[in-house]
């Protein structure tokens, strides 16, 4: 059962903006305040190759842009998110602020660590669907996979599930392809797995 914060204890994106420049990643939601230390070596391995992918597509094709953690993203006054990577379409821009990312980027990045995979799985994957981001994609660096989901309906549905030896697609970005060898480190040389 949740219980939600009386209005004199929730945190708004003003609080937000007074939060410290110290490398942790603060999110709001639902008014309540979440924050997670630097990710590691590993993840943060991970969100480059992603990240520099998709920046040369989007510019080799004029799509619109990508931004990287720590990048706000003002869902309400009262959810203000960070995720790893977004994606903003050219017909988006103007939801490109001078500060944050105003309302719903079309793609969001979460990579996957042990002390944010439950909400990203969960209430962070609630707010994306209900504000209409039109792809979330989850990378697990335990199973080494992608799971792509799409908005249909107002409601997210699998894509497509990616594995280390396949190539990622997707709809709302044709002709994007992400080999997934190598986005992930082989397996002699990923060193030790503990993550954020």
């Amino acid at each position: 059962m949740t219980v939600a914060l009386p209005g004199v204890y929730r945190m708004t994106y003003q609080d937000w903006l007074d939060f410290p420049d110290d490398g942790h990643l603060y999110e709001i939601v639902e008014g309540e305040l979440y924050v997670a230390p630097p990710p590691n070596v590993e993840h943060q391995r991970i969100t480059r190759e992603i990240e520099s992918r998709l920046l040369l597509f989007l510019r080799a094709a004029g799509l619109g842009e990508i931004f990287y953690a720590p990048m706000g993203v003002r869902l309400t006054d009262d959810d203000v998110l960070e995720p790893d990577l977004v994606v903003v379409l050219k017909e988006h821009a103007d939801r490109i602020g001078k500060q944050v990312i105003e309302g719903a980027p079309d793609l969001v990045v979460e990579v996957l660590a042990p002390g944010t995979a439950k909400r990203d799985l969960g209430m962070k994957r609630e707010l994306y669907q209900a504000v209409g981001v039109r792809e979330y994609w989850i990378v697990d660096p335990e199973s080494r996979s992608i799971e792509v989901l799409m908005l249909d309906g107002g409601r997210y549905t699998r894509s497509g599930l990616f594995r280390v030896a396949d190539i990622l697609t997707c709809r709302l970005l044709p002709g994007f392809e992400l080999e997934l060898a190598e986005v992930f480190p082989p397996l002699s040389s990923a060193g030790p797995s503990s993550r954020r």
